[in-house]
């Protein structure tokens, strides 16, 4: 199912200077990580609400008075740009409201008055939940599961990606000190972990992000384990649609912010454009420009707005797409340092024509063509078997929604860039992007199952 895996020892080197190596992490035993949640799950279920709010609210406490050594551990250990790491900070601490607020309003039990007997419906935690996260970010998106299935009753194993070890290892150290034993667990380690983390028959809910095969596979493994709720965040090939009544200046800026942001390593990241050939020229003059502004750079620098990518083998699947023979408008290319520091740094690239939809890009590289008519446009952008998240550039209200009804994607924005995802609203794909459920507002409501009450009338004092 996961790749194989051999981490038992590593030492993680900063993609942004590689002479700086990181703490050496050792592969965690998993049996009594899972020992652990199953025995703290009973005590954990019948916790109080308002307890429950109290441990994550004190772990918030901590992240705060933490939020700017885990923002430089960010930068550090997976290259992403200081300003973006500070940001995926806040995005943390704040979702501990957010997630305060949604169990608050789903865990209330429901009173249901029209039925033959009273009646009610409640919400039950389901037991032990692991949470398996990435490296691009190595924090939020993990996070956001966390919190929720926390707040909901299940005790949670973290598996973050072997990338970001040491900076998961110390947001792991803040939350597990906020809660009773056994409640929260970190589980380092590469794919054999992650595998025996989530076929174990203990574990009642697995929030996977990652790769579309890993995701398949998972899914395939699980299906016998019909009560295990899974929610898989898969990645996207993600489209922006530029019509021409575009404020183009806008939308190239949008484009070449989605395109580059954490170098291109988002799930959400713009990888390909479609643009009115009537306004594609001016366009393309406006996008070259605008992703000119996004050079290579020390990721702990303010001034820096892009990073490195995170491996060489990144580098390496990099290159390989730049080198194919294409119209490039930005050619694309790797120097070996930035600002005086080695790292696995590379350029935008901008090329006309699109390739083959069916495999996630994860690097900065923009694909663009142009389109007759919005039929056609559509035709083109639903060719992708990836539904995530695509952008829409017009100054018609008409032509978003003639677009948007006809995009299956589960998060559209009307002059507004491809990562713009904020916590305040849902998050998952469709197709090859996942089943709907990891990430965003309300969550929540995949951690617990259903359970009706019904007396009879009169026949309990």
């Amino acid at each position: 199912m996961f790749m194989a895996s051999e981490l038992r020892a590593w030492r993680n080197r900063s993609p942004g200077d590689l002479s700086i190596e990181l703490p050496e992490i050792r592969a965690t035993p998993i049996e009594p990580l899972l020992a652990n949640a199953a025995g703290a799950a009973r005590s954990w279920a019948h916790t109080p609400l308002p307890k429950r709010v109290e441990g994550l609210r004190s772990a918030q406490t901590e992240l705060l008075k933490a939020k700017d050594g885990l923002a430089r551990g960010i930068a550090v250990e997976i290259g992403k740009p200081i300003t973006e790491a500070i940001g995926e900070m806040s995005a943390v601490i704040g979702k501990i409201d957010l997630t305060i607020e949604d169990a608050r309003a789903h865990f209330a039990a429901q009173e249901v008055t029209n039925g033959p007997h009273p009646a009610s419906i409640r919400r039950l935690a389901r037991g032990p939940a692991v949470v398996i996260a990435p490296f691009n970010f190595p924090l939020h998106l993990g996070n956001g599961a966390i919190v929720a299935h926390l707040l909901a009753g299940n005790p949670v194993i973290f598996k973050p990606s072997p990338f970001a070890a040491v900076v998961a290892a110390q947001y792991a150290q803040i939350i597990a000190a906020a809660l009773p034993s056994g409640v929260f667990q970190l589980a380092q380690g590469g794919g054999g972990e992650g595998q025996a983390l989530c076929l174990d028959s203990r574990v009642r809910a697995v929030c996977f992000t990652g790769s579309v095969p890993v995701g398949r596979s998972l899914a395939q493994s699980l299906a016998a384990d019909f009560a295990k709720e899974l929610a898989l965040e898969l990645g996207g090939r993600n489209g922006a649609i530029v019509c021409a009544d575009a404020d183009l200046a806008l939308a190239a800026e949008a484009v070449a912010e989605g395109a580059c942001l954490t170098c291109g390593q988002r799930c959400n990241a713009t990888s390909r454009v479609l643009v009115d050939r009537r306004v594609a020229p001016e366009f393309e003059e406006l996008l070259i420009a605008a992703v000119g502004k996004f050079q290579p750079g020390d990721p702990l620098l303010p001034e820096t707005n892009l990073g490195p990518l995170i491996s060489a083998a990144a580098v390496a699947r990099y290159e390989q797409l730049a080198a194919a023979r294409a119209d490039w408008l930005i050619p694309g290319s790797a120097p070996k340092e930035a600002g005086g520091k080695r790292g696995h740094y590379v350029c935008p690239a901008l090329r006309r024509g699109l390739t083959a939809h069916d495999a996630e890009c994860f690097v900065p590289i923009v694909e663009i063509e142009s389109f007759a008519n919005l039929d056609e446009s559509l035709i083109r952008h639903n060719a992708s078997p990836f539904g995530l998240t695509a952008s829409i550039f017009t100054r018609s209200a008409e032509t978003f929604q003639r677009l948007v009804d006809e995009l299956p994607v589960g998060n559209v924005y009307a002059n507004i860039a491809t990562t713009f995802s904020p916590s305040t609203l849902p998050f998952g794909g469709l197709g090859l992007s996942g089943n709907g459920r990891p990430g965003g507002r309300d969550f929540i409501r995949f951690t617990t199952v259903e359970q009706a009450l019904q007396i009879r009338r009169d026949s309990l004092t």
